[in-house]
C-alpha cells in the first residue's frame, strides 16, 4: 500500500505531463487506444465512485456556516461558463457539433482537481470543496436544463436522457461511494491515499479515448477548439475571480471561486458527448481535460504569491465583517 501511496502522490505531483504524453500518444497512435471509447462511462463512474469514499457530512457543514458563500460560487459555477461557452459558439461561428461540445464542458460541475489548485494556492479549501460537491450533486437537473437551454439550437436535446445519464454516472457512484464509507469506514480510509492514481488513470484514459476515435476531426479543427477552450477556461477564472469581487469576498475565497468557476469536470462532458452527441462534441471537454490541466497550476502558483494577510481594503473589511 505504501509503494502506491507514492507512486499516486508522484502521478498527482505530474498529472499534466500524462495527460499530454498519452493525449500526444493518441493522436499519433489512435488504434491503440479506440477500443477504451466504448467504456468512458465506466470510467468516469469509478471516477466518482471514488469522490463518494472521500466525502462526509463536513463537506456541507459550509452550507450552513456560509451560505451566501457557497451560493456565490455555485451561481457563478451555473451561470459564467455555461454563458461564456455560449457566446464564444456563437460569437465565433463555430461548427454544430463543436459549438455543443463547448457548451456541454461549461455546463458541467466543478471538477475535483479545483480542490487541489485551490489549496496549492492558498485559497479556502472547505469553500472549494463544498462549492464542487453541490455543484456536482446538483448536475443531474442543472446541466440538463442549461444544455436544452444553450445548445438546442446547433442540435436536438434531451433532458430527460442528459437526466438519467448523469444519475447514472455520477449520483449513482458517488451515493455508492458514500455507503461503503460508512459501511466500511477503516478500509475506505486506507483506499483515500490512492485515489488520486485511480482518478488520473481514469481521466487520462478518457482524454485518450476521445482523441483516439476523432483523430483525423483534430487534425483538422484541433487549433479552434484548443484556442475556444483556452479562452473559455482563461475568461472563467478571471470572470470568477471577479465574481467574488463583485459580492466583496476576501482574496482566499475570490481564488477559490476563480478556480471552482474556471475548472470544469471535463470528464463528465466527455461522458455525455459520448452518449448523446457526435463524438466530435466530446473533443472540447477532452481538450479542456488536457488544458485546464496545465493552467490550474500556472494559476495557483500566481495565487499562492498573493498574500492572504496583506491589510485590506475597506471593502474587504466590510466583508469580513458581515461574514
Amino acid at each position: 500500500m505504501k509503494v502506491l501511496e507514492k507512486v499516486s502522490q508522484f502521478a498527482g505531483s505530474t498529472f499534466a505531463v500524462w495527460v499530454l504524453l498519452f493525449a500526444a500518444l493518441s493522436f499519433f497512435w489512435p488504434s491503440a487506444f479506440t477500443w477504451i471509447a466504448p467504456h468512458i462511462s465506466l470510467l468516469l463512474g469509478i471516477i466518482m465512485f471514488g469522490m463518494g469514499l472521500t466525502l462526509s457530512a463536513g463537506d456541507f457543514k459550509e452550507v450552513f456556516r456560509r451560505p451566501k458563500d457557497v451560493a456565490i460560487g455555485v451561481i457563478g459555477q451555473f451561470l459564467i461558463m455555461p454563458l461564456l461557452a455560449f457566446l464564444l459558439a456563437k460569437g465565433l461561428q463555430l461548427p454544430p457539433e463543436i459549438a455543443v461540445g463547448v457548451i456541454l464542458v461549461g455546463c458541467c460541475p466543478g471538477g475535483t482537481s479545483s480542490n487541489v489548485m485551490t489549496f496549492l494556492a492558498k485559497g479556502d479549501v472547505p469553500l472549494s470543496v463544498t462549492i464542487t460537491s453541490v455543484t456536482t450533486l446538483l448536475a443531474p437537473v442543472v446541466t440538463p436544463a442549461l444544455i436544452l437551454l444553450l445548445a438546442s439550437e446547433w442540435i436536438p436535446v434531451d433532458p430527460a436522457g442528459l437526466f438519467v445519464s448523469i444519475v447514472k454516472i455520477v449520483i449513482i457512484p458517488i451515493v455508492l461511494g458514500v455507503i461503503i464509507k460508512k459501511l466500511f469506514n477503516r478500509q475506505a480510509q486506507a483506499s483515500v491515499k490512492v485515489l488520486p492514481l485511480v482518478s488520473i488513470i481514469g481521466i487520462v484514459s478518457i482524454v485518450t479515448a476521445v482523441v483516439s476515435v476523432n483523430q483525423q476531426n483534430i487534425a483538422k479543427t484541433g487549433l479552434i477548439i484548443f484556442a475556444v477552450v483556452i479562452l473559455h477556461n482563461v475568461l472563467g477564472y478571471l470572470l470568477g475571480y471577479f465574481f467574488g469581487k463583485l459580492f466583496k469576498m476576501d482574496l482566499s475565497k475570490k481564488k477559490a471561486v476563480a478556480i471552482e468557476v474556471g475548472m470544469q469536470n471535463s470528464g463528465l462532458g466527455a461522458a455525455i458527448a459520448s452518449a448523446h452527441f457526435s463524438p466530435l462534441s466530446a473533443v472540447p471537454s477532452a481538450i479542456f481535460s488536457v488544458w485546464h490541466n496545465i493552467s490550474g497550476p500556472i494559476l495557483a502558483t500566481l495565487f499562492n504569491r498573493m498574500d492572504n494577510n496583506k491589510p485590506l481594503d475597506a471593502d474587504s473589511k466590510n466583508s469580513q465583517l458581515t461574514n
